[in-house]
């Protein structure tokens, strides 16, 4: 490949994506989030979250926890994460909110399947309100779909109803964010959806930079933006206002 054939990511490409459409055969729809499931297993998303969860906890000692997952997909991160609050011996109750009722219905099958306590329901985080009572609100793989004003309408809304925590996982643009996405959903899944999204989720995807100044756009002080592996990062806030007693 040579340089001229390389694609100009220096802007993001915000093309609606296949999974956007609400007319997506739901049979599709369902084939397509079984494979996003498998690549958020392989790019490890419910550990890039779990670090400030587990310090949180820690902090929290015996206080029960309250965690809400947005945009949450198929559910696996939600059970994933409750699975190890589990074993870590924590008192925590997890919930996830999609738009997508086909989403949902899927994220209660998993939910019975793994036993875990879980409330899936749905709604849509930018427009329907959101619950209060939280204390972390979760977002992974859902910011790149977004304009930049309502990336930072999202992050606004996160920061006014997380009581502790906000954490955002997603996807870093840049080659090879674009190459693994290729290569990855092709090899974890048979889906024709997932490869046309994939990579079009990555040409849409933020910068390190572009996420710290959308951060800084939409109030959240202190915010903190990292690289995670693979190819993502982690946005993580925390709501000094609101301390331990």
């Amino acid at each position: 490949m040579t340089t001229s054939t390389l694609p100009d990511l220096r802007r993001r490409s915000l093309i609606p994506e296949r999974m956007d459409d609400p007319a997506l055969d739901p049979l599709l729809h369902a084939q397509a989030l079984r494979g996003l499931t498998r690549l958020n297993r392989f790019s490890r998303s419910a550990g890039i979250l779990w670090a400030p969860i587990g310090q949180l906890a820690s902090e929290a000692g015996e206080k029960p926890l309250r965690l809400l997952d947005l945009a949450t997909g198929a559910g696996d991160l939600p059970v994933e994460l409750w699975q190890r609050t589990r074993r870590a011996g924590w008192s925590f109750t997890v919930a996830g909110c999609d738009r997508s009722p086909v989403a949902i219905e899927q994220a209660r099958a998993r939910a019975r399947r793994a036993a875990a306590p879980i409330e899936f329901f749905v709604a849509d985080a930018l427009t329907d309100p959101l619950p209060s009572g939280y204390d972390i609100l979760t977002c992974s793989l859902f910011l790149h779909h977004l304009s930049d004003d309502d990336a930072v309408r999202l992050l606004q809304r996160m920061a006014h109803s997380a009581q502790r925590l906000v954490l955002v996982n997603d996807l870093v643009r840049g080659v090879p964010g674009l190459a693994l996405a290729v290569v990855g959903t092709r090899f974890l899944s048979r889906s024709p959806v997932v490869h046309a999204d994939g990579p079009q989720s990555v040409r849409a995807a933020y910068t390190i930079e572009e996420m710290r100044a959308l951060a800084s756009r939409a109030g959240l002080a202190g915010a903190s933006v990292e690289r995670r592996w693979p190819c993502r990062f982690l946005l993580s806030w925390r709501n000094v206002s609101d301390t331990f007693s």
